[in-house]
């Protein structure tokens, strides 16, 4: 199973100094520009980085393709989709006790990430990084003062477990 490194590009115009371009990269990128679970790299509707308007990618390396992760068309049904939300609201909730200790946030993270996925099924949201960033966003409601966790862990987590659900399809 091989991860995907994030690199950006800045622009003189957005920073205060560009002279602190010019400084040599280490080797060692800081591990917030790599995504907190793998990706895996497939054949199946591959999206060359750079470019997302033609899926046959143009002289690109293997190597620089991704896959284009989304949950299944089947899950869009409402029955379905309240099955997986469901699913996910009990697993979610096991993997935060598990994972840290039990506490009452676990519960209420486990509802609003559940109640979020559910709602991105039925507006037909399919792609998994979009349903990602509005899980985070709805996350962000939750008091963590006196909590393990926080709203991007939580939803990072949720989105790790569903990947693992697509996965064993």
């Amino acid at each position: 199973m091989k991860c995907i490194c994030y690199t950006f590009a800045i622009s003189a115009a957005t920073v205060s100094n560009p002279s602190n371009l010019r400084r040599p990269l280490t080797s060692n990128p800081p591990s917030i520009l790599t995504p907190n679970f793998p990706l895996k790299t497939t054949q199946r509707s591959p999206i060359a980085l750079g470019s997302q308007s033609s899926s046959e990618p143009r002289g690109q390396d293997p190597e620089t393709l991704i896959e284009d992760l989304r949950v299944p068309d089947d899950w869009l049904l409402p029955s379905k989709a309240l099955e997986e939300s469901e699913w996910l609201r009990v697993t979610l909730h096991k993997w935060l006790d598990d994972e840290y200790c039990p506490e009452e946030t676990n519960v209420e993270i486990s509802n609003v990430a559940a109640r979020s996925f559910y709602q991105s099924l039925l507006e037909e949201q399919t792609d998994v990084g979009e349903i990602l960033l509005k899980m985070a966003r709805e996350l962000e409601s939750i008091s963590y003062q006196e909590s393990f966790h926080g709203a991007f862990s939580s939803a990072n987590a949720a989105v790790n477990l569903i990947i693992q659900r697509i996965e064993q399809l």
